[in-house]
């Protein structure tokens, strides 16, 4: 039997800041006992699970940071799971004009479990990319795979593979001329975590197993680097997959966003 709670202490503990190499042009500071990331393509909140603070000081801590990328002209959006504290963040982040977005599944899958060799589709091969060529055609698939504007993938990614190489694996299912699914891994140093993102697939090639030989692939890559878990804030379409593959739900993320 599967110890949730043990998993759900050891994300608490290990994945509520970034880890690792900062890339050009991001700037990480700290008010109280947030961290904001600045630079990016919108900003972003990272918080512990209880922020230590209630009522009208947890309200100025909120508008702070509101009023500060409103400055830069800039969104920004605050990361927040369901079991965090205090329990009326909700409610004050809404009231200071953030609005949530779709929730996540947070999964916690076992790197030795997930990892296998990748079954793929005849035609397909799995390749990992890194040239800026490669990275705008992988931001261009998820545009058309995600229904939203991507392009800025490209720009941030590039920067992540120049800040550290080693910690990013950017994969592509290409068949013929066509990135048929695209997806990556990111290296947590000093944790027990690799975070499987951005997996799409385009609609023609779903239901024939291009997500799942990703989740292998990478999971096969992270037991190699000597890392324990996987970790996924999962779409609704791709919890079930994750589900079958082993993983485990340990609580739900939504992203608040203020927009200027």
């Amino acid at each position: 039997m599967v110890d949730t709670r043990a998993l759900l202490a050891a994300y608490d503990a290990q994945m509520r800041r970034p880890t690792g190499a900062i890339p050009t042009g991001v700037t990480y500071e700290y008010d109280g006992p947030l961290l904001r990331i600045v630079g990016g393509h919108v900003g972003r909140i990272r918080a512990p699970r209880d922020v230590g603070v209630t009522g009208a000081e947890l309200d100025d801590l909120i508008a702070r940071q509101r009023d500060y990328f409103q400055a830069r002209g800039e969104a920004v959006e605050w990361k927040l799971r369901a079991h965090d504290l205090p329990a009326d963040l909700p409610d004050r982040l809404v009231a200071a004009g953030f609005a949530p977005q779709e929730p996540a599944t947070v999964l916690l899958g076992f790197a030795e479990e997930a990892a296998a060799e990748p079954v793929l589709p005849d035609g397909v091969v799995l390749r990992r990319i890194s040239e800026p060529e490669d990275l705008r055609r992988f931001a261009d698939q998820q545009t058309e795979a995600f229904g939203v504007d991507c392009s800025w993938v490209a720009d941030h990614l590039a920067a992540r593979v120049s800040a550290d190489p080693d910690q990013i694996t950017i994969l592509v299912a290409e068949a013929g001329d066509q990135f048929a699914c695209t997806a990556l891994v990111e290296y947590c140093p000093g944790t027990d975590f690799v975070a499987l993102l951005g997996g799409a697939t385009l609609p023609q090639w779903r239901g024939r197993g291009l997500y799942r030989a990703m989740i292998a692939a990478r999971a096969r890559e992270a037991v190699a680097r000597g890392f324990r878990l996987l970790h996924v804030d999962a779409s609704p379409a791709s919890a079930p997959i994750l589900r079958r593959c082993g993983f485990h739900e340990i609580t739900t993320s939504t992203h608040y966003q203020w927009t200027p």
